[in-house]
């Protein structure tokens, strides 16, 4: 934890009552809706499958909607669920049981951006929605934020009703560059937080894409979403020994992976998931 830091945590052994016959080899996403439903985005035969708040199954849907690729879920304001599929390049919109709302991209259809379909290090240009995109936030006023991905370099910015207003990103380490935007959230004042994943850093941008800021106290952050108080929680991937992090060069020693939280200024508040870490 951080010096003098209050906020602790705990695992819940048990919480999750999984029926019989039910596995979720991959869990890709967690979201939950104001009532404290928790839905989950699987890679497997039960895609969605939705908890209430003690951990008791209540549902699951999506069978043949998905690739094995579901990639991000996320929970609007109006209760409505956003699906990242980075299999087959869409985001589609779903009310909670599963009826289809909404798609965003062209099913089967990736932009071209000079990705090989393997190594994301070959995007070399930017482009259109969608290859491979990884996540979607809802920002204040409605307007719908897809991070675009493991075969792009952009952040793409919507309406409500899912007309493309505009986007932004290209290949690289600088301000308003990307090296895989894998996740994204809109904090309470509309500034767009972007998961830089392979420059170890979290990207801060204006409603409407004009470069702010960034955090780099963060390894690999994959993704990232506020609580009601303003807290920054951010899930970080490991690093292997041998591998090359793009901001700070070959790895060393192997770094686990980990979650931090922040204050909405970037301070480091609490930190868990390497040896050191204190739960």
């Amino acid at each position: 934890m951080a010096p003098g830091s209050t906020l602790r945590y705990e695992v819940v052994e048990g919480w999750e009552q999984l029926p019989s016959g039910y596995v979720h080899r991959d869990v890709a996403g967690v979201a939950t809706d104001s009532e404290d439903r928790v839905y989950l985005i699987c890679r497997g035969d039960h895609p969605i499958i939705v908890y209430d708040a003690g951990g008791k199954f209540l549902r699951s849907w999506g069978q043949g909607e998905f690739t094995y690729r579901t990639h991000g879920i996320t929970v609007g304001p109006d209760e409505m669920l956003y699906c990242t599929d980075d299999g087959n390049h869409t985001v589609r919109k779903f009310t909670p049981d599963g009826k289809l709302l909404l798609t965003l991209g062209t099913m089967n259809k990736p932009s071209d951006t000079g990705y090989d379909g393997k190594n994301t290090g070959t995007v070399s240009r930017p482009g259109t929605p969608f290859n491979r995109p990884t996540n979607l936030a809802v920002g204040p006023k409605g307007d719908l934020y897809v991070s675009d991905g493991y075969g792009n370099c952009r952040v793409h910015q919507y309406s409500s009703s899912g007309e493309l207003k505009r986007s932004w990103g290209t290949p690289g380490g600088g301000p308003g560059e990307f090296f895989l935007p894998h996740g994204i959230a809109v904090a309470a004042d509309g500034r767009v937080f972007v998961c830089d994943r392979e420059n170890d850093r979290i990207q801060i941008f204006s409603p409407d894409g004009e470069y702010l800021s960034e955090w780099t106290d963060t390894q690999r952050p994959t993704h990232l979403v506020f609580d009601k108080d303003g807290r920054a929680y951010v899930s970080e991937l490991w690093w292997h020994k041998g591998q090359t992090s793009q901001r700070h060069g070959p790895t060393q020693e192997s770094k686990y992976g980990r979650v931090s939280v922040f204050d909405k200024e970037g301070r480091m508040l609490a930190r868990w998931g390497t040896p050191s870490a204190e739960a």
